[in-house]
């Protein structure tokens, strides 16, 4: 895996070192030593996945709150998304900064977020899936978000021609939450 750390503290991209030969190729998308050797919670309790039926299809911003915060692994494993991280550390020289990346299932690309940041995406192309790994067991009661379009935070989502959102994650507040 090559770590690339991107302009916040604590979110990293990461590509694979694609081991290729005439039945395809291998990659590893996880090492403990790896992880701790920049730095980074190689601690994976829990892996989930979604699938989004349409382009434009928005999840997001969400994040656990202490003492259950956590670090996530994002990788799209078909289609792409548009992948946003934003600082809700307090005292962080990059507080409520905002980081984005493509993620698709050509370039295999993962994002890490540490803990105290939220996360979204936004779909950019019909029936997309994504993967992620998490540093913490969901804790429903320490479950958070904020809205999507904070002007506190100003991102620069994809233009759509329609939005698709849950109720919740429409109706977050704007930061601080």
């Amino acid at each position: 895996m090559i770590f690339q750390p991107t302009s916040i503290m604590g979110v990293w991209m990461i590509d694979l070192e694609r081991h290729s030969d005439h039945r395809g190729f291998f990659a590893r998308t996880s090492c403990q030593r790896e992880f701790e050797s920049h730095g980074l919670n190689a601690r994976w309790v829990q892996c989930s996945f979604s699938h989004s039926h349409r382009t434009g299809t928005l999840r997001g911003l969400h994040f656990q709150a202490a003492p259950h915060a956590e670090a996530k692994l994002i990788r799209c494993t078909r289609g792409a998304i548009y992948d946003v991280a934003v600082d809700l550390r307090p005292g962080s020289p990059t507080f409520q900064r905002w980081v984005s990346a493509e993620l698709t299932e050509d370039n295999g690309r993962m994002l890490y977020i540490a803990e105290g940041l939220a996360h979204g995406f936004h779909t950019l192309v019909d029936h997309t899936e994504v993967a992620y790994e998490m540093s913490e067991f969901h804790q429903p009661e320490s479950a958070r978000g904020v809205r999507w379009n904070d002007a506190a935070f100003g991102i620069d989502w994809p233009e759509c021609a329609e939005r698709i959102m849950s109720e919740r994650d429409a109706s977050y507040p704007d930061f601080p939450c």
